[in-house]
């Protein structure tokens, strides 16, 4: 689970960056297809071709196209109209859909891991759960696009390298990722981007690139192999974990008022439905995950 928690951290450092220095200041479709450019610069020179199933391939492909590249784009879209804390609160369903997803593919019904979730969801919200501007419903409905997509890409690269087995290593098998998300990114830029928007500061480009090579290439690696090592009630629970780590960057760096009892109540929650989440598994489960 080290994978998972270190890219919490880059994750809750990246939303706060997004809303001070990306939104409403350089354009969304350039900003997610910069990040693609840079992670994809980074893994296809290491990426092997021969040696690979073709269908594994053609499914990092889709959940490339849907765990970054729509996901990213709804994301940063998102920015134009919440601000960082809507954002993360609006991001408290994810746990369900991945919960919800994972059961369906498998045809079975896990009440521990809906359980989870569902704390997970409810600590979140709690931290959470204040006003929020008039152009909220916007907002919501990307960020639950977002979510889908994001969790409907972790599952399946979950069930991929579960029924691709091979001898080339995962981060010679990522690159395919990063050439889906283009797929996406790059037709969404040519027809809605804007040039009159692009990163006119340093801080902005240096934003950008450390998304691109740190956030994404690496996060985005780290988090899917992170995943296939966990069962998908765990994985359901972690995709919350980065809303009390971001909220407290947000509040130490940025001085955002924040209710600190809310923000460790809440936490706190999100912590415990980890171990709710572990009552449902049956003997034998956790070693099985980390084989």
């Amino acid at each position: 689970m080290i994978y998972l928690l270190v890219v919490t951290l880059l994750w809750a450092v990246s939303f706060n960056l997004i809303g001070a220095f990306l939104a409403g200041q350089v354009d969304s479709y350039f900003a997610v297809l910069t990040r693609v450019v840079l992670a994809g610069l980074v893994f296809l020179p290491l990426t092997r071709w021969r040696g690979v199933p073709p269908p594994f391939i053609r499914g990092v492909m889709l959940v490339g196209a849907l765990q970054f590249g729509i996901t990213y784009l709804c994301l940063y879209l998102s920015f134009n109209v919440l601000t960082v804390p809507e954002v993360l609160l609006f991001t408290v369903l994810t746990p369900l859909h991945v919960t919800l997803i994972d059961d369906a593919l498998n045809r079975r019904f896990n009440g521990w891991a809906l359980l989870a979730a569902a704390l997970a969801v409810f600590g979140a919200a709690l931290i959470r759960y204040d006003d929020v501007s008039g152009d909220f419903l916007l907002g919501f409905f990307l960020l639950q696009i977002a979510n889908f997509t994001f969790a409907t890409g972790q599952v399946l690269y979950k069930r991929l390298v579960a029924r691709h087995p091979c001898d080339v290593p995962l981060f010679r098998r990522f690159g395919y990722f990063f050439l889906g998300a283009l797929i996406i990114v790059l037709p969404a830029w040519l027809l809605l981007g804007n040039p009159q928007r692009l990163p006119t500061t340093d801080v902005q480009w240096g934003v950008l690139v450390w998304m691109g090579l740190l956030a994404t290439a690496l996060g985005q690696f780290w988090w899917n192999k992170g995943a296939t090592q966990v069962d998908a009630g765990t994985l359901a629970v972690m995709n919350n974990l980065s809303v009390p780590v971001g909220l407290l960057i947000n509040l130490l760096v940025w001085n955002t008022e924040e209710d600190l009892l809310r923000l460790t109540v809440g936490g706190l929650i999100i912590v415990g439905s980890l171990w709710v989440n572990r009552l449902g598994r049956k003997p034998g489960m956790a070693a099985a995950q980390r084989a």
